[in-house]
């Protein structure tokens, strides 16, 4: 047991959220939202649909049709957008973001342990991940179906970093919603910022792409916890 925890606390992990922080998938789940409730006869602005992007679909859809809505009614709106959202992933693929590939194979290499930290339903994880063939480099995956509180709450990032094995003071958490940025604070990581669907970011480090981020950024969030 001594072994394992000495292990945990040399280790070091980056724990990524996936929808708009990885991949570029904000025009299909704005489409699928936006038609979703549609057909429930409620007109989705751009603004209310970027106002929930990341957060759980149980919160986002009572945050559009009323705290009143059931979870069975709940449930078959979700299900009828992400069908359509993986539809969608299928026919068309899904293109990781700039910068993504390059920090996935760099952290892999470099022997930092990765974790998927997200409120998208397993299913859709496991569509996404198949398209573009990048599942061997996570350690551990979360997705709604594992926890049962969302993000802010700082559930998915303590379980990521389980999975992962690694302690919370030694993982740095990668966003581009407040939501996350918040969980991944209430869970005492350190946070990445990148502004792909919102204008500001209260993180530790923030940059417009992946691509912006400095060549030892990783290193430097975790400061002197290796000297």
């Amino acid at each position: 047991m001594d072994n394992i925890n000495s292990t945990k606390n040399q280790s070091r992990a980056v724990i990524w959220d996936l929808d708009g922080t990885l991949i570029d998938s904000t025009e299909y789940h704005w489409l699928t939202w936006r038609d979703a409730l549609a057909a429930e006869g409620y007109s989705l602005t751009y603004d209310q649909f970027l106002a929930g992007f990341g957060k759980r679909n149980d919160v986002v859809l009572r945050s559009y049709l009323g705290e009143g809505l059931s979870l069975s009614e709940a449930g078959r709106i979700a299900e009828a957008k992400e069908g359509r959202y993986r539809e969608l992933v299928n026919e068309h693929g899904i293109e990781l973001l700039p910068g993504a590939a390059h920090w996935l194979a760099r952290l892999k290499a470099e022997g930092w342990r990765q974790a998927l930290a997200t409120s998208a339903p397993r299913l859709n994880v496991q569509a996404v991940l198949a398209q573009l063939g990048i599942a061997e480099n996570f350690d551990g995956i979360v997705s709604a179906e594992d926890v049962e509180r969302g993000k802010p709450d700082l559930q998915v990032f303590l379980t990521a970093a389980a999975k992962a094995e690694v302690v919370p003071t030694r993982s740095i958490v990668v966003e581009d919603a407040p939501a996350g940025i918040e969980g991944g604070r209430r869970a005492g990581m350190r946070t990445i910022g990148v502004l792909t669907t919102h204008a500001d970011l209260h993180a530790d480090l923030v940059v417009h792409t992946l691509e912006e981020l400095p060549d030892n950024a990783f290193d430097q969030l975790l400061g002197g916890q290796d000297s």
